[in-house]
């Protein structure tokens, strides 16, 4: 009897996670919203990956659609272990520090260049 207890509990366990599992999903695909402008990468709890975004979402699934390929895929929430948007490179904010880094070194060299060189006098350093 405390065997067969033990079993019917992990199955009780069990559904309470894919509930759980269930309700996190679909709580993410309805923050994220669907269409081409948010790219999202779906982990699924049988270790597959689909990328590409979220063409329609149901009450019970929703369905990925690969950009590149345009093929779609139907997922239930229960099957999801993670969703989370991708970016697919660099976010803005890292293309910005970029840029800001750039200008800053080009605008120093022409800073330092002029007092360093002294007019071409000198023979050593960047000059």
């Amino acid at each position: 009897m405390l065997l067969a207890s033990s079993f019917g509990m992990q199955s009780v366990w069990a559904q309470t996670t894919d509930a759980e599992f269930a309700a996190r999903a679909r709580a993410k695909v309805a923050s994220l919203g669907v269409g081409r402008n948010v790219r999202v990468e779906v982990k699924l709890r049988d270790k597959t990956t689909l990328k590409g975004y979220i063409s329609a979402a149901e009450q019970d699934s929703f369905t990925v659609a690969d950009s590149k390929t345009g093929s779609t895929s139907t997922v239930l929430y229960a099957e999801v272990s993670e969703v989370k948007k991708s970016n697919g490179g660099l976010s803005t904010k890292i293309w910005i520090i970029i840029g800001a880094a750039a200008a800053g070194t080009v605008a120093t060299w022409f800073i330092l260049k002029p007092v360093l060189c002294d007019g071409g006098a000198q023979s050593r350093g960047p000059c």
